[in-house]
């Protein structure tokens, strides 16, 4: 079983920043491509950022040149650093990862539980 967890959301004040985190954890043996998700409420769920497990990095338009997702394979982590943020950034964060397993070598989509962000003045 793998689990993603996601940790690092709260409440900040218009031009803050947050540092998302998201742990992979389980039998895994590969993690793949990493996504984040945002869905604010009475909202469809939006891509926000990617990160390939070769390191190439997208962005929703809405997000480019404050927000930065990286990983580290070593600790199975995806981070989301959100600077400047606004008040349209308000959201539940979530992670969304392809992990192969070390068990059976098959490759599952999970999604971790999110976490809220809130900007607010």
């Amino acid at each position: 079983q793998v689990q993603l967890v996601e940790s690092g959301g709260g409440l900040v004040q218009p031009g803050g920043s947050l540092r998302l985190s998201c742990a992979a954890s389980g039998n895994i043996l590969r993690v793949y491509d990493i996504h984040w998700y945002r869905q604010a409420p009475g909202k469809q769920r939006d891509w926000v950022a990617s990160v390939t497990d070769g390191d190439s990095t997208t962005y929703r338009d809405s997000v480019k040149g404050r927000f930065t997702i990286s990983r580290d394979n070593a600790k199975n982590t995806v981070y989301l650093q959100m600077n400047s943020l606004k008040l349209e950034d308000t959201a539940v964060y979530l992670c969304n990862a392809g992990v192969r397993s070390v068990v059976d070598g098959a490759i599952f989509e999970y999604w971790g539980q999110g976490t809220q962000v809130t900007v607010s003045s």
